[in-house]
């Protein structure tokens, strides 16, 4: 009785071992990727302490995840045999390849945010350039002005552009359909510096020469921001099952409460999407604000009086325009940088709760 169970014991133990059973456990690849990474960290901090050079966040990256490959297809092929390690090999790839692709993005985001850091205090949020020299400031103008001329553009932008693609959808089918979606194509395409001078132009003709405004600002955004919200409200109201619409009008239900109640809340999710997409199409334009809006110094609260100074505006005049101390205007454009980022990363955070909160509930 007791050999029968130390059998049974001894076969229970084989069984759950993974190594034993010719299987790697599910937490190896993990635990070699952070080793290699750690290792090869460490082999690029000893570089960057001995030739003075900064340490390469990309170089550490992609050779960890190079020697995670190496490593793991090695050791199962000791262990799982070469089929598996065969799987293994094409699906560290497959990663590998994405990894390379996000090295740009991840380089962009180590770079702003170790120099950003420098200057991201209160300072920074609660005071503006105004009578400020050397070092010290902040950039509460820019801030201000950034997210009121965006969100002017999006509140213009976003009736305009849903109800355009509503149209091309639910409506269109002649030749004006076949014109705005022409236009909309041809918006899409146009260089962002366009927009700045069509704004600046409406606004000279209006108000005369050399007028610059935090509301043309807003305009040229907006001309940037329309196409986009139409194309992307159009593609998501097309994925909407016809069996919804005809369903809704069997019943009787007119068709543009239909699409207020049906094709619209089925939609929204995408809909918010690629209006915050919009968003962060515009948010960081240069261009068209510098020649619309200009910049300024001052805090501005009034679209309609006086120039706006918003983050891009300011990171670039930082940069190109450094005083006597130079390194003061490069850590507040590097923490200008930063904030636009967060802001942007915000904006997303809020667009997917939002999504969440209105798409349709699928469950019984």
């Amino acid at each position: 009785m007791t050999a029968a169970t130390d059998r049974r014991a001894a076969t229970s133990r084989d069984t759950t071992n993974a190594f034993a059973s010719g299987s790697l456990p599910a937490w190896s690849p993990w635990v070699i990727l952070g080793a290699s990474l750690g290792a090869v960290a460490a082999v690029f901090g000893l570089i960057a302490a001995a030739t003075g050079e900064t340490f390469s966040i990309i170089g550490t990256v992609f050779f960890g995840f190079l020697a995670s490959t190496i490593v793991i297809v090695l050791i199962s092929r000791l262990v799982e045999g070469s089929r598996q390690a065969t799987n293994r090999l094409v699906t560290s790839l497959v990663v590998l390849a994405f990894v390379i692709a996000l090295l740009p993005l991840i380089s962009l985001v180590f770079t702003v945010v170790s120099n950003g850091t420098n200057r991201f205090d209160i300072e920074f949020f609660t005071y503006s350039m105004r009578n400020v020299v050397g070092e010290g400031g902040g950039a509460i103008h820019a801030i201000v002005g950034t997210l009121l001329m965006t969100g002017t553009a999006t509140v213009i932008s976003v009736p305009i552009g849903l109800l355009a693609a509503i149209y091309l959808v639910e409506y269109g089918t002649g030749r004006l359909a076949r014109a705005i979606t022409f236009f909309v194509d041809v918006m899409t395409g146009i260089p962002s510096i366009v927009a700045g001078l069509f704004a600046y132009a409406v606004f000279t003709a209006l108000f005369g020469p050399g007028e610059r405004l935090g509301i043309a600002g807003a305009i040229a955004l907006t001309v940037l921001m329309v196409p986009v919200v139409v194309r992307s409200s159009e593609e998501m109201l097309r994925l909407v099952p016809n069996e919804l619409r005809e369903a809704s009008l069997a019943l009787g239900v007119p068709k543009w409460l239909t699409i207020v109640n049906v094709v619209l809340p089925t939609s929204i999710a995408g809909i918010t999407t690629g209006v915050m997409l919009a968003i962060a199409r515009v948010i960081g334009e240069t261009a068209p604000l510098l020649v619309a809006a200009g910049f300024t110094q001052n805090l501005n609260y009034d679209l309609t009086e006086g120039r706006m100074q918003s983050l891009p505006v300011f990171v670039y005049s930082s940069y190109v325009a450094q005083g006597t101390d130079a390194q003061s205007y490069l850590d507040r454009a590097w923490a200008g940088a930063l904030t636009l980022i967060l802001i942007v990363m915000l904006l997303n955070l809020i667009a997917r709760l939002v999504a969440r909160q209105f798409a349709p509930k699928l469950g019984r």
